[in-house]
């Protein structure tokens, strides 16, 4: 009686690891999120967050990195801290000169 051989047994190759995270997508990401709730400074959170989200966005897409989600997010939590403490921040500065003006 003879068995059958299997032959894939001797071609088994374990799966590659999987890439690395972008570091500085996981940065922006926290960066962005900070820069919505943290206040007086958020503004400046927000901005550092957007440089590191876009600059990560061009790594992962050069390198095939993941973290291109936590990149996304983090430009997206950036833009909208930066334009609320924008807003907040034009509208102490009018109410302080119309304040000012009387």
């Amino acid at each position: 009686m003879s068995y059958p051989t299997n032959d894939n047994l001797n071609y088994y190759q374990p799966p590659p690891p999987p890439a690395p995270t972008n570091g500085k997508s996981i940065a922006g990401f926290v960066l962005g999120i900070l820069s919505i709730v943290v206040p007086y400074i958020g503004f400046l959170l927000g901005i550092i967050a957007i440089i590191l989200s876009a600059l990560s966005l061009k790594e992962i897409r050069n390198r095939y990195e993941q973290g291109k989600g936590l990149a996304i997010a983090g430009l997206v939590c950036g833009i909208v801290g930066t334009l609320m403490y924008a807003i907040i921040i034009l509208f102490v500065v009018v109410f302080v000169f119309a304040a000012s003006t009387y």
